[in-house]
């Protein structure tokens, strides 16, 4: 049997790649590429010329089960992501759980991961944080989510693109709070920045230069205060629930006693 690896390859800067990373690309016998034309650039830069095949969201049971059957012919194959740790918000955790219930060999190859990279950067708490990955796109499903985060006292850490991200910073205010925040962008690459603030302020500031190439939005959690507050709201909500009241109806009793306490965040954290 052959043998499937995770291979981190760099966000932005090419340099950002490990020498069991590199080689990996240069050992095995394929690299299944989510952006071939992306991977191609860095395998050119470091002159690699392994095959290469395509595995994305669109492809992914197709590609996947030609990729496990090299595998299992005893092919060791080289798994890469857009950028990034393949696995995080791709279909490459589709194609591990796969190789795992079939008794495959995986392996991980640890490297650049723009989540992490923000997080450290954004200068709120490290200690304790949630990924949430991308939002939902559609605006009801994406404050639903929020709404649902709101008691969530731990760093929160989501991916989102440059044409959402002004409507995703009016939810982020709407449903949380103007809390303090950071947005990351173009992290690694010639015009990294990271803007620093409320999220009012850094709304305000993408509103007046909109963002271009990937983003990274980090959102600090919800006070010890407010996290507690809800914390009690949902065992109220529970106890009634148990004593036979329906979902809507305990969650609309408790949010009317309890001020500051938004009744659709708690309906959907108590869905949660």
């Amino acid at each position: 049997m052959g043998k499937l690896y995770l291979c981190a390859t760099p966000i932005g800067n090419l340099g950002d790649i490990t020498v069991r990373a590199l080689e990996a690309l240069r050992s095995c016998d394929l690299i299944a590429a989510e952006d071939t034309r992306r991977t191609r650039r860095l395998l050119s830069h470091y002159d690699i010329h392994t095959p290469m095949m395509s595995y994305r969201e669109e492809n992914r049971d197709a590609a996947g089960s030609k990729i496990i059957g090299r595998i299992e012919e005893g092919a060791d194959v080289v798994l890469v992501s857009d950028a990034g740790t393949p696995g995080i918000s791709d279909p490459g955790h589709d194609l591990v759980i796969r190789c795992l219930e079939l008794g495959l060999d995986v392996e991980a190859l640890p490297g650049a991961n723009a989540a992490l990279t923000a997080l450290v950067l954004s200068g709120l708490p490290t200690s304790r944080f949630s990924f949430e990955g991308f939002l939902p796109r559609k605006k009801g499903a994406r404050r639903r989510t929020l709404e649902a985060l709101a008691p969530d006292e731990r760093t929160l850490v989501f991916y989102e693109s440059p044409q959402r991200v002004a409507d995703t910073l009016g939810d982020i205010r709407e449903c949380l709070g103007d809390r303090e925040m950071a947005l990351a962008r173009e992290l690694t690459k010639k015009f990294e920045e990271v803007i620093r603030g409320t999220v009012f302020e850094v709304a305000a500031r993408v509103a007046e230069k909109p963002v271009r190439g990937e983003v990274v939005l980090v959102v600090r959690g919800a006070s010890g205060e407010a996290g507690a507050d809800y914390r009690k709201a949902l065992e109220e909500v529970r106890v009634l629930r148990a004593r036979g009241a329906s979902l809507k109806d305990a969650v609309g009793e408790v949010a009317g006693r309890s001020p500051g306490i938004s009744k659709s965040a708690l309906y959907n954290a108590a869905i949660e």
